[in-house]
């Protein structure tokens, strides 16, 4: 009886899994509309109809505590496959940033695969007088105390790398948290606050086109992107072993079926060799992922290599919410 009830079992979660997906498909983007996630998430899930035949994707944007609001809704899911997380480097750092996370990063998901890494640009007001690192290096000694240094919200990916920053250059600057990477550029870009560090695929136009200055990347090699591609690394800049990018991973609640899983992971892999999908993430200087970490189980190694990584500086500065 039992082995009848398990291959009845078996039976049904094949037959769910050859009719998936049969209905609107979401994928949860744990911050603000208008974001470089939500702006990963909105193009990606474009490329990801496609493999899906044609379903319908929804974006859902559930802002609040760097992510992990959003990230908690996707843990409490059905484990259907038809709700899913697209969420970055923050997966990795949340465990550290705060105390009560309602959800077990390592246990309560199923991780589906890395999408892409993103790099970070160092970007100022344009009102700033320096107009290269080593005129802001200067401006920075010298206007100590006075600093403003905006960032989305605790944990959100312009607040790790500006922590960073920070505790390289050995300069305390006043860190500005806003609800979301929208109304920090905006504040930026009113000359409200002084700098931010933040996704490239959030500022290159910006920079582009004036209205902010950029002083540097955070890769270890400068990027080739033509509005980037004269910025010099923060590693060449003088700070030594300077090197954070932003990645973005895809998952679903834990005990979706393998099977689905399996479905999700393939059109995964097919949209990241969607030609368009990989000309706008060019064009922002992202990089898509080709190596193993496009696997569920090497995503999930990686994310726990960042939280080992990423733990003891955010504990060591101090910067973690109840």
């Amino acid at each position: 009886m039992k082995n009848v009830m398990l291959a009845a079992m078996a039976l049904c979660a094949t037959t769910a899994a050859m009719a998936f997906p049969d209905k609107p498909l979401t994928i949860v983007v744990p911050f603000a509309a208008g974001g470089p996630t939500d702006k990963v998430a909105r193009d990606f899930a474009e490329a990801l109809r496609k493999p899906l035949n044609g379903a319908t994707i929804v974006i859902e944007n559930v802002g609040g505590a760097g992510g992990t609001l959003g990230a908690a809704k996707v843990a409490k899911a059905a484990p259907d496959g038809y709700t899913l997380l697209l969420y970055h480097i923050g997966m990795s750092t949340s465990p550290a940033l705060y105390r009560n996370l309602p959800y077990k990063t390592l246990d309560d998901f199923e991780y589906l695969g890395m999408i892409n890494e993103v790099p970070m640009t160092l970007i100022g007001r344009s009102t700033l007088p320096a107009n290269n690192f080593a005129e802001l290096r200067k401006w920075l000694d010298a206007n100590k105390g006075k600093i403003n240094l905006a960032n989305a919200g605790l944990g959100a990916a312009s607040h790790l790398c500006g922590l960073l920053f920070q505790q390289s250059m050995g300069i305390d600057m006043t860190t500005v948290p806003y609800k979301g990477t929208a109304p920090a550029m905006t504040d930026l870009l009113g000359g409200q606050v002084d700098l931010m560090c933040d996704q490239t695929t959030n500022t290159t136009s910006q920079i582009e086109s004036g209205k902010v200055k950029g002083f540097a990347v955070s890769t270890n090699k400068r990027l080739t992107t033509p509005a980037l591609k004269n910025l010099p690394t923060l590693d060449e800049s003088g700070l030594k072993g300077f090197n954070v990018s932003i990645w973005h991973g895809l998952y679903a609640p834990k005990g979706t079926p393998k099977a689905v899983q399996d479905q999700l992971n393939a059109a995964m892999r097919a949209a990241l060799k969607d030609p368009d999908f990989i000309k706008r993430e060019e064009a922002l200087g992202a990089v898509i992922i080709t190596d193993g970490r496009l696997a569920g189980t090497e995503h999930k190694k990686f994310v726990e290599s960042e939280i080992n990584k990423w733990g003891p500086a955010i504990k060591a500065a101090g910067q973690y919410a109840d």
